[in-house]
C-alpha cells in the first residue's frame, strides 16, 4: 500500500518533487477545515456582535429619549411647584391683610373676635354686623346734612335771638352760608316741602323716616322736593336760607322720636367709625328694641344709594 504522494513544483530552475506521507496531506486538510470553521465562528460571532449592539444603542437611545422626556416632566413639575409656593406666598400674605383689615373692621363695629373662630367663621360674623349697621344708619339720621362748619346754637333752652324770651331749642342752628345744598340723612317720606308759617321755620322740610324718627330742615332759601315723594340717603332736598324768625342764612337741624325731640348733635356725629357711641349717649331712644327688631333687615348695597356729596359730609363731622 502507498502511504505516499508526490508534490510537482515547476519554475525556473526546473522541475522539483517531493514525495509526503499521506498522513501530512490529512493534517493539512484537517488544519484548513479547522481554519475554515474558526474564520465561520469568527464571522458569524461578529455578525452577531454587530447586530447586538445595534439593538443596544437602539435601546440607548430610546431610553435616552425616555431620560430626557422625564428630565423636561421634571423640570415642568418643579417650575410648577416655585409658582405654587409663590402662589402660597401670596395667599398667606393677602389671608393675613383680610385678618389685619377684618380686625380693624370688627374694631370699628365692636366686635371681639374669638381665639378659635375661623377665619371663614369672622367673615361671616362681621358681614352680619357691618350689614346691620349700615341698615340702621340708612333708615335712621345719620351724618350731617350740610357740609359741616360748626353749631351756631345748641339743643336745649335758650334765649330767642328774635324773641328775646327763654325758648326750648328743640335743634341745633349749623353754619351754613345762603344757598348751601341740605342732603337728607336717611331714607324718608317728604311729609311736608314749603313754607311754614306757623312754625315760624319759613321754608321746611319734614322727611318721615322709618321706626319714629322725623327729620326736620328748617329757615330753607329753596326747597327742590314735593310733598308725599320718597327720598334715599344722599338725596338733595333744598338750599339754605334765611326764611321765618331768623337772624342769618343758617340751617335749623332737628331730629325726633315721636314726636319728642332729641339733641341732633349726637346723629350728626353718627358714623362707622363711632357707631356704638350714639347708644350709649342718647337714652332717650330705646335702642336695645329697635336693634332686636330690625336685626333680620339688611340693605344689599346701602353705600350704592349714598351720593359722594353726602360722604364728603359726612367725612368733615368731628
Amino acid at each position: 500500500m502507498n502511504n505516499h504522494f508526490t508534490i510537482t513544483i515547476h519554475d525556473d530552475n526546473g522541475v522539483k518533487q517531493f514525495n509526503l506521507h499521506k498522513i501530512i496531506k490529512k493534517a493539512v486538510f484537517y488544519a484548513v477545515l479547522f481554519i475554515a470553521t474558526i474564520a465561520l465562528v469568527a464571522v458569524g460571532t461578529i455578525l452577531y456582535l454587530d447586530y447586538a449592539v445595534d439593538k443596544i444603542e437602539t435601546k440607548h437611545e430610546s431610553i435616552q429619549k425616555a431620560y430626557m422626556a422625564q428630565k423636561e416632566k421634571n423640570r415642568l413639575l418643579d417650575e410648577s411647584i416655585k409658582e405654587a409656593q409663590i402662589a402660597l406666598v401670596d395667599k398667606k400674605r393677602e389671608l393675613l391683610e383680610v385678618s389685619d383689615t377684618l380686625s380693624e373692621i370688627e374694631t370699628l363695629i365692636g366686635l371681639a373676635p374669638v381665639a378659635e373662630m375661623s377665619l371663614q367663621d369672622r367673615v361671616s360674623v362681621t358681614k352680619l354686623n357691618s350689614e346691620h349697621m349700615a341698615t340702621l344708619m340708612q333708615f335712621i339720621p345719620s351724618g350731617s346734612p350740610v357740609r359741616y362748619n360748626g353749631v351756631t346754637s345748641s339743643f336745649g333752652y335758650r334765649i330767642h335771638p328774635t324773641l328775646n324770651s327763654k325758648e326750648l331749642h328743640r335743634g341745633i342752628d349749623m353754619k351754613a352760608a345762603m344757598d348751601t345744598p341740605v342732603y337728607a340723612t336717611a331714607d324718608g317720606i317728604v311729609e311736608w316741602a314749603g313754607f311754614h308759617d306757623k312754625s315760624g321755620f319759613g321754608n321746611l322740610v319734614i322727611l318721615q323716616h322709618n321706626y319714629g324718627f322725623r327729620a326736620y330742615f328748617a329757615h330753607l332759601n329753596k326747597v327742590v322736593i314735593k310733598s308725599g315723594s320718597f327720598v334715599k340717603k344722599g338725596d338733595l332736598i333744598a338750599y339754605t336760607g334765611n326764611s321765618g324768625m331768623s337772624s342769618g342764612p343758617h340751617l335749623h337741624y332737628e331730629i325726633r322720636f315721636i314726636q319728642r325731640a332729641v339733641n341732633p348733635v349726637e346723629f350728626v356725629r353718627w358714623s362707622v367709625k363711632n357707631y356704638n357711641d350714639i347708644f350709649e349717649k342718647e337714652k332717650q331712644i330705646p335702642w336695645q328694641s329697635l336693634i332686636t327688631a330690625t336685626a333680620h333687615i339688611k340693605v344689599p348695597n346701602p353705600t350704592q344709594t349714598l351720593p359722594s356729596s353726602q360722604l364728603a359730609l359726612q367725612s368733615k363731622v368731628r
